[in-house]
């Protein structure tokens, strides 16, 4: 640490100038920071998952504690521990047979099989589509032949050109006992 003063008028107290104390070191600092608290909250993790199993367990639960107890250890343990080099070995040699049965299909393949389900896609819709223009079609004949017949109905004159009332209160009188 170095001291200096500077008495040109400006500056005229003491304060110490930090030699290589920039942004570098700070830099540095805030990382080892941040270590040690990751390492903290590491140390913090572990030992509830260890104190978890510590308390009392009831006495009818208690094959079930030590046992979930057992699966978070042999979890926690690495796989070079369990596995033995054989058993290595034997699954390499498993997984190649297994690969020989399922093996990769050609790009080839991939896109003919892509174009027959696009295809089949196309197909459902464009025989969903035909299926709703049929019954809207349908509809459409069956509103305007109800239509036609009650303009028919409505539209009747007597002899002297005036409506037939007796149909028009038919007409209503049917109407009423089709709603309800």
């Amino acid at each position: 640490m170095v001291w200096c003063c500077f008495s040109a008028g400006v500056f005229n107290c003491l304060f110490p100038v930090l030699s290589g104390r920039g942004f570098a070191f700070r830099r540095k600092q805030k990382i080892e920071r941040q270590y040690r608290r990751l390492l903290k909250k590491r140390r913090q993790v572990h030992s509830q998952q260890d104190d978890q199993f510590t308390d009392t367990y009831p006495e009818h639960l208690k094959h079930l504690y030590l046992a979930e107890e057992e699966k978070l250890k042999k979890r926690r343990r690495t796989p070079d521990d369990s596995v033995s080099s054989e058993e290595k070995l034997n699954k390499a040699a498993e997984s190649v047979g297994t690969q020989e049965k399922f093996k990769n299909k050609t790009s080839n393949e991939k896109a003919k099989e892509e174009y027959e389900k696009i295809k089949a896609e196309h197909a459902r819709k464009k025989e969903e589509a035909e299926k709703r223009r049929q019954q809207r079609e349908e509809a459409q004949r069956l509103y305007k032949k109800k239509k036609m017949e009650a303009f028919k109905i409505l539209s009747k004159k007597t002899k002297k050109g005036q409506p037939n009332l007796n149909l028009q209160v038919e007409f209503l009188l049917q109407k009423i006992q089709q709603n309800t």
